[in-house]
């Protein structure tokens, strides 16, 4: 069995707190046709350099019913700053257009197989699995980018097309798992980075 999921599951569910003092599960979001679930974090490098291309993304989409939700599962005991005060403070100060919720004890990203910050996760109406993996081939430094795996994803899938390309190797940050070394993998998602 895989670590992460594969093409055609169906989205584990969750209940989660966010920053704006809900808490929130996949039922929260049944109206929209599209899903985008995505492990970040505070402080990683490669989510800090395409948040705003994220933000683009997000509203790009939002018209037509795409609904975004960041989930930061890194342990606070390996970042500080990654703990739930500054994900408060985060989205005070940048006001992004997604849902930040908290996976404190983590079970959500291992249900989901998360790999790295960022890790994106698309699903249909019916919540299978249609896209994972990067957003973009330069999450570090936006005026690198010459690929938007996660907007073709979604452009496709809306044309009610199959999609191209359903799977690549996200590109950031470990998930930092706690109780964990900073560059600890799960065994069975060695072969996937």
């Amino acid at each position: 069995m895989a670590f992460t999921l594969e093409i055609g599951a169906t989205a584990p569910d969750f209940k989660l707190p966010a920053t704006d003092g809900k808490t929130y599960g996949l039922s929260d979001f049944s109206d929209a046709p599209v899903l985008v679930v995505f492990f970040t974090c505070n402080h990683c490098p490669y989510v800090l350099g395409s948040d705003e291309v994220t933000r683009f993304t997000a509203e790009k989409y939002a018209t037509r019913g795409v609904r975004f939700v960041g989930i930061n599962s890194n342990s606070e005991n390996t970042y500080r700053e990654d703990d739930f005060p500054h994900m408060v403070k985060r989205m005070e100060q940048y006001n992004f257009p997604w849902i930040y919720l908290h996976d404190k004890s983590q079970s959500v990203a291992l249900e989901y197989g998360a790999l790295k910050t960022p890790h994106f996760y698309v699903f249909d109406r019916d919540r299978k699995l249609i896209y994972t993996g990067r957003a973009v081939d330069s999450p570090k430094d936006a005026s690198r980018i010459t690929i938007n795996d996660l907007e073709r994803a979604i452009d496709e899938h809306l044309e009610g097309k199959e999609i191209t390309v359903p799977l690549t190797n996200p590109i950031g940050c470990t998930v930092k798992w706690e109780g964990r070394d900073s560059h600890w993998i799960p065994p069975e998602a060695c072969d996937l980075v």
